[in-house]
């Protein structure tokens, strides 16, 4: 980090295993267990909160959306909506994919594809950001690293988009409601000076935040600035896991102190340092499964690419629109795969880039989502 230019003396080395050693006690760990794109608005257009689309204040879902299990089914159609994006090994947007290329599994069949859209367009994101004793003590190194990530992905946000602030450890608290003024968004991240609690209950924290944004349409997701140490949360990691799928809302996990543990990895108990993989193994977990990543960067010069890679994974994404062969209304999980394939043959289509090398791609998308209930 910018502000630590020399290697840490034994003293300061001693307090940095303490709090990631000690820090495990602080509470109980618990065991592991679409959205439709908006039109961007031309250069001309006025970008202020009063003349932007609104979005439910406080995160609260839009009261519309209360009986409803999904915002992917429209009218009394089923039609389901999937975000894709196509990135190569580094993580950019692969744009230019033909829909004919493209094929949607559900449950293992193949599906009629509607349509395929692809555009840019502005993002709604909910920033839950760890922030307790338990790691965060004032002017240690997670704290400023925390700090460094928060205020660099705000900062690199675009007048049309959307933000909220929430922070979290015993409980979660909404610093900034959803808005376009960068500045109301300074003022929430301003209030992250001292922790108050050593709890830090991130499975409360990211559920409570999804639920609420459910109601919200458009492109949107969260991004998750964490240790992954989830301390004492009413949930379990695999009820976590199950309201994230539910939600239809992608998780964006960001690992914290990377580079900190590794300087500790020496000093750690087996039980820390099992916490800690665990912690990062969840995390992917939620990424994957939602559509989203996870990044763990252990130096700061990796964080403007990290900024980077999400906004290409939020703005740019393909729009697959179908209507699902199973029409049964019985509330079940639906699993989805989406492919790239030659239709003449059916083989995996190889993508290549401009001097015909071929390029090794990944395909992000949510791996599945919960079919409506039967009104009775």
């Amino acid at each position: 980090m910018r502000s630590i230019k020399v290697l840490l003396p034994s003293a300061a080395m001693f307090l940095v295993v303490a709090n990631l050693v000690v820090g495990q006690t602080q509470g109980p760990l618990k065991d592991p267990g679409a959205t439709v794109a908006k039109p961007r608005k031309s250069p001309d257009s006025p970008t202020n909160d009063e003349e932007l689309p609104k979005i439910p204040s406080k995160l609260k879902k839009d009261p519309k959306m209360e009986k409803g299990d999904m915002t992917q089914f429209q009218s009394n159609v089923d039609i389901v909506t999937v975000d894709v994006a196509v990135v190569d090994n580094k993580g950019h947007f692969i744009p230019g994919i033909p829909a004919g290329n493209f094929r949607i599994l559900e449950d293992n069949v193949p599906q009629q594809i509607r349509k395929v859209d692809m555009g840019e367009a502005p993002m709604t994101i909910a920033m839950v950001i760890e922030f307790s004793n338990l790691f965060q003590k004032y002017w240690s190194a997670a704290w400023y690293q925390t700090l460094q990530l928060a205020w660099g992905f705000a900062e690199s946000l675009k007048p049309e988009d959307y933000a909220a602030v929430v922070a979290y450890d015993i409980r979660p608290e909404i610093l900034a409601d959803f808005t376009t003024d960068k500045m109301k968004i300074r003022e929430g991240l301003d209030r992250l000076k001292i922790a108050a609690f050593s709890e830090a209950n991130m499975f409360d924290a990211v559920t409570d935040t999804a639920d609420r944004m459910s109601g919200i349409e458009g492109r949107k997701a969260i991004l998750l600035i964490t240790s992954g140490i989830d301390t004492f949360s009413k949930i379990t990691y695999d009820q976590t896991r199950k309201k994230l799928q539910d939600s239809g809302v992608p998780i964006y996990s960001i690992g914290l102190m990377q580079m900190q543990r590794d300087m500790a990895d020496a000093y750690m108990a087996p039980t820390a340092r099992m916490d800690f993989l665990q912690a990062d193994n969840e995390l992917r977990t939620f990424a994957k499964e939602t559509g989203g990543a996870a990044y763990f960067p252990r130096f700061p010069g990796e964080y403007p690419g990290i900024f980077q890679m999400l906004h290409q994974a939020l703005r740019n994404q393909y729009v697959i629109t179908y209507q699902p062969s199973n029409t049964k209304h019985d509330g079940a999980f639906r699993k989805l795969k989406v492919e790239l394939v030659n239709p003449a043959t059916n083989e995996p289509l190889p993508v290549k880039d401009e001097k015909g090398k071929p390029v090794k791609y990944q395909i992000v998308c949510k791996t599945g989502y919960k079919a409506p209930r039967a009104v009775e």
